[in-house]
């Protein structure tokens, strides 16, 4: 018996993978919602959900240029 759950992934690879330009598109969308939101003092609820969308797509990014480069 494990002493503590097991974490479930935070981050999956998507089945349909964006190539490195869309992802960085994606990304600076992504920079700039949450800079609007920041501005008009969204609820934390909507900071956090654009934290997460931000996050998924750097990681998928980073992929993204690994594949790319190997």
């Amino acid at each position: 018996m494990a002493l503590r759950p097991v974490a479930p992934r935070r981050f999956r690879r998507e089945r349909r993978r964006l190539g490195v330009e869309a992802l960085e598109a994606r990304v600076a969308a992504l920079a700039l919602e949450r800079q609007e939101l920041r501005a008009e003092g969204a609820p934390s609820a909507a900071l956090e959900r654009n934290r997460f969308a931000l996050a998924h797509a750097q990681w998928e990014l980073s992929h993204a240029l690994i594949e790319q480069h190997s």
